[in-house]
């Protein structure tokens, strides 16, 4: 009752009453922020690693003392491991590809009709043509940006021309030929969209003078954090010398760097908290010289230390609490929203919020983790507690005889 009477400010207290709603404000906005920031951050892991895995196997097999001419039977070796999903031979290169407009450097990969279904980022998401019968239609599949950047739709021509071509008496002459556009996919991340370009696999095997052999094999797991249990085991399946990588090797520049941004934003971000801590520190200071009357005379009638304690700490406490709460909901509100507000902004404004040329992603991600959410609101109500207990301990300690010498 007492902490309440103090909390509602009368006239002359109405500065003490202004920076009690900045430490709320404070408080709050600190909390929101922290938890759409962590949300966007995580938002934007899961998403790359959901982007790179679903093109990208788990791990990639790579010759060493010989040409890949034994694909198919060391593919069948490492599909039947526990834990493997599929092997899926490969053949890769680069090439230069031109439409009707433009030209622009691309990855070629070779990949056999029955192995689409293991490449998820591409099969699940054609969004014109059809990957039926691929290796028949002699076509390419091309991403949605690239397709754009050279004016291609389906049944359109696409010419690749690669530097490693026929050698002749005269030189190596550069390979060039056209294709017909059969599919058009869109996986979401723009680099990706925009850079490569899939041939059937024995299509790309001429195409690139490779006689019989593959490039790569690469292995989707069911697990992709099984990389370093599973690696033994797969190399003993492939029974010859390989290069074993994985994606978190392939990836480790990347990654490490969006975990040291994720980790230094959340220190940064908590600042806004503490500042508004040290603002309920000041607030309750100036409100503990206000009621040195008020304290003395409760101190007279047999209030204890304790109990003054009590009051200015549930003052304290109370605005902590309330703005971490507030600062909760509003955090959840606009992370579940968070790409409806990023396309009013970018409409508002007149320009693109979330550029996917820049962030890779064509859209904004957030995910909540249940385990951040909890460290951020347990770290607000810690601070806002910790910056309580000196204004209360110096309420509690105010001595009633020299509060009221001089009534």
């Amino acid at each position: 009752m007492l902490a309440g009477r103090y909390l509602r400010a009368r006239r002359r207290e109405a500065f003490i009453s202004v920076i009690a709603g900045f430490s709320f404000i404070g408080i709050m906005l600190g909390v929101a922020t922290l938890i759409i920031v962590m949300a966007v951050m995580n938002g934007f892991r899961t998403q790359l690693i959901d982007k790179i895995l679903g093109l990208n196997g788990h791990l990639i097999v790579q010759p060493m003392d010989s040409k890949l001419t034994d694909y198919e039977a060391v593919a069948a070796r490492i599909a039947a491991v526990d834990g493997v999903i599929s092997a899926v031979p490969l053949v890769e290169g680069q090439a230069l590809a031109s439409g009707s407009n433009n030209s622009s450097g691309v990855l070629v990969r070779g990949i056999r009709d029955a192995d689409f279904p293991s490449v998820r980022g591409v099969s699940d998401n054609i969004q014109l043509g059809s990957l039926v019968d691929f290796a028949d239609a002699g076509g390419v599949a091309v991403g949605t940006r690239l397709a754009a950047s050279l004016g291609l739709t389906t049944g359109s021509s696409l010419t690749l021309v690669s530097p490693n071509g026929t050698v002749t008496p005269l030189g190596v002459t550069p390979q060039i030929k056209t294709y017909p556009v059969t599919a058009i996919f869109e996986i979401g991340m723009s680099e990706y969209d925009s850079s490569f370009v899939f041939l059937p696999f024995e299509e790309a095997q001429a195409y690139f003078n490779l006689d019989d052999e593959a490039s790569a094999i690469e292995i989707y797991l069911d697990d992709a954090d099984a990389v370093d249990e599973l690696r033994p085991t797969i190399e003993r399946a492939a029974d010859r010398q390989i290069l074993l990588t994985d994606w978190q090797q392939r990836n480790v520049t990347f990654f490490s760097a969006l975990e040291i941004e994720r980790n230094v934003m959340f220190v940064i971000l908590s600042l806004i908290i503490l500042i508004a801590a040290l603002n309920i520190i000041s607030g309750l200071t100036m409100l503990v010289k206000e009621k040195g009357h008020a304290i003395a005379i409760l101190r007279t009638m047999g209030a204890t230390r304790g109990a003054i304690m009590r009051i200015f700490f549930i003052i304290g406490s109370s605005i902590g609490t309330i703005g971490t709460i507030a600062g909760f909901l509003l955090g959840l509100a606009i992370s579940a929203n968070i790409e409806t507000l990023r396309g009013w902004i970018s409409g508002m404004f007149q320009t693109d919020v979330f550029s996917p040329e820049l962030y890779f992603l064509s859209q904004l991600p957030a995910e909540i983790n249940a385990g951040e959410t909890i460290a951020v609101i347990v770290m607000a109500l810690a601070l806002s507690f910790l910056a309580t207990l000196y204004p209360a301990w110096s309420a509690a300690r105010l001595d009633p005889v020299e509060a009221l010498r001089y009534e």
